[in-house]
């Protein structure tokens, strides 16, 4: 296929050339400049970003960035709820084994476009949209597990483990904090901000920055290919740190 049939099967195209957005949306521009410094980019299919078309509860939604496509060729991914009063999500940052994928779950507050953003060796924007519809209010309900008797103990405890598949291992994790956005009256902000994946001899897999519109609790996978013993650290705005191994 050459470079026009390529460019046809990415993005939508005007007349005269202009990429058009595949979703309604009166922000692109807006955050064309604040997340990408206006950097040249591409509307493409090849990103997928899957959430349902209806958020059931706006506070825990899954969401699925698969950029797999581009594999050994991404700087980095990042996510944002355009109509979030707090919209960034992640700044995924894969290395070596660690696949271009990342699965979570964040907070919406309203009807709104999502966008993944992934950047390529070249300097090119790739990115995936879509639409979730959502009776709102994620980002401003207070979080339940402040409501848990003695939830301070459990804080930063991680449930997880790695689930083989036939050419790389599914690691998933649950992370018990409150994730405080500071929406609520009274409750400043209070969330993890970083996270890394190391695996043997202390090697960097990947590196997050998380944001306030990760859902409490937050529940993170990855794919990693080959074996080997993987720790993931992680670090919260108090500059807490915990830890877990995932054989």
């Amino acid at each position: 296929m050459g470079l026009r049939g390529w460019w046809l099967c990415c993005v939508p195209m005007l007349a005269w050339g202009a990429p058009v957005d595949p979703v309604p949306s009166v922000m692109w521009a807006y955050y064309h400049q604040r997340f990408l410094d206006n950097a040249a980019f591409v509307f493409d299919e090849r990103v997928k970003l899957l959430a349902p078309p209806f958020a059931e509860d706006a506070r825990q939604v899954p969401l699925e960035i698969d950029a797999r496509v581009f594999k050994g060729d991404v700087v980095k991914i990042l996510a944002w709820a355009e109509l979030n009063p707090l919209p960034q999500i992640v700044d995924f940052q894969p290395q070596g084994p660690v696949l271009p994928w990342l699965s979570m779950r964040i907070r919406i507050e309203q009807a709104t476009p999502l966008r993944a953003a992934v950047l390529t060796r070249d300097g090119m924007w790739h990115v995936g949209s879509t639409l979730i519809d959502a009776a709102g209010g994620g980002c401003t309900a207070p979080s339940v597990m402040r409501t848990q008797p003695g939830w301070e103990e459990h804080l930063g405890e991680v449930l997880g483990g790695r689930y083989p598949r036939a050419e790389f291992s599914r690691v998933k994790l649950q992370v018990a904090h409150p994730m405080d956005n500071g929406m609520v009256s009274g409750i400043p902000e209070f969330f993890i901000n970083q996270a890394e994946l190391r695996g043997a001899d202390n090697q960097l897999l990947a590196r997050l920055e998380l944001f306030p519109a990760v859902s409490e609790n937050p529940s993170l996978a990855f794919d990693i290919e080959g074996g080997g013993p993987t720790r993931l650290i992680l670090r919260d705005t108090s500059g807490s740190q915990f830890e877990a191994a995932i054989p």
